[in-house]
């Protein structure tokens, strides 16, 4: 659908929306200068304490909405707009560790078939679901859209079957438009999550190789990822398709070498990064995960994170370079953009 074109009020609805990924995708939205208003649906209230004066002033000029939904549930706010212009469903347990394997399905599989039968139920023809590069496995064979997934952990598995359920629902109509994306790492201002942690480590002096150097971690910016998703919806509808599936990340993937480079290149440092054995690294966080867990204390070094530091994730945006889709940021001049607009999420002890 073509956001440009609209003339009229645009509706929006992002389920899962007061996450890190919904927050930016609705500034962006809001930014287009359109009659628009955004409604946020989760289950979670927007925390404006951290996002601060962007996004509230958009609550106060009513284009950003909240309303609480758990799309784990049949979707019945009477708040919720009677029509909308375009569905995106974000909503997911995504994080690894942290969650029983059945809490990603509970979630993932039911959020989805509630998701796509409000969209029928209020007769929403465009929809743009996140899904995730987890159902291709790791890997260090390159893979692009085309490739067989084969997904190893519960999240790979229901983001996998969750897919089906958006593509049943696009062949249900003959109207109907639906734009998958399997984003990589998405990291950006108030991300919190893996390569914040990559950023606080490195500049902390507590991140070390284990022969993982050349590892590759598909991955990509946050405001790349929002103009990627309007680009994609615009080329739709030029070509006159409904629906596409596409791999979000830079290309090629960076390798952790890469990543650990530019970060502190974009923070002024220099850092000698030392080399562990992996063998032992593991064992160390092991032995922690047993003290750590009884007492509940949180920390970076869970063994989970350790083996997924040594996997490569070499996946390819096939799909956006057949497309000749032009890439707004390299690798240094995200991470430049994110420390110049959240400088505290680099405020990290050196």
């Amino acid at each position: 659908m073509n956001l440009e074109a609209k003339k009229q009020k645009y509706i929006s609805v992002i389920f899962g929306g007061t996450g890190f990924i919904g927050m930016h995708l609705a500034r962006h939205f809001l930014h287009q200068k359109r009659e628009m208003v955004v409604y946020l649906a989760d289950i979670k209230p927007i925390d404006l304490k951290k996002w601060g004066t962007p996004w509230r002033e958009l609550v106060e000029e009513k284009r950003l909405k909240f309303l609480k939904v758990d799309v784990r549930q049949p979707i019945e706010n009477p708040d919720l707009p009677q029509q909308a212009d375009l569905v995106v469903n974000l909503a997911a347990i995504h994080r690894e560790p942290g969650h029983r394997p059945d809490e990603y399905f509970e979630t993932n599989l039911r959020g989805a078939e509630n998701v796509c039968a409000w969209a029928e139920k209020i007769g929403c023809t465009t929809v743009v679901f996140t899904s995730s590069i987890a159902p291709y496995g790791p890997t260090e064979k390159e893979k692009d859209e085309d490739s067989l997934p084969v997904p190893l952990t519960p999240y790979g598995a229901s983001k996998l079957a969750a897919e089906k359920m958006h593509i049943a629902w696009q062949r249900g109509g003959s109207e109907r438009e639906l734009v998958i994306v399997r984003p990589g790492v998405v990291f950006g201002p108030g991300e919190g999550g893996n390569v914040t942690r990559l950023v606080r480590a490195v500049l902390g002096r507590y991140f070390f190789y284990m022969g993982n150097r050349q590892t590759r971690k598909a991955g990509g910016y946050i405001k790349e990822l929002c103009h990627a998703l309007e680009w994609e919806l615009m080329r739709l509808e030029k070509a006159g398709e409904r629906f596409s599936l596409f791999n979000f990340t830079m290309n090629p993937p960076p390798s952790v070498e890469e990543y650990v480079t530019a970060i502190s290149r974009v923070a002024g440092v220099r850092r000698l990064v030392p080399s562990i054995p992996y063998p032992i690294l593991l064992t160390l966080a092991y032995l922690l995960e047993v003290v750590a867990r009884p007492l509940r204390i949180i920390h970076p070094f869970s063994p989970v994170r350790i083996r997924k530091l040594v996997r490569s994730n070499n996946i390819k945006p096939g799909h956006l370079q057949r497309h000749e889709y032009h890439f707004r940021y390299t690798l240094i001049e995200a991470l430049q953009d994110w420390k110049q607009e959240r400088p505290q999420d680099w405020n990290c002890r050196r």
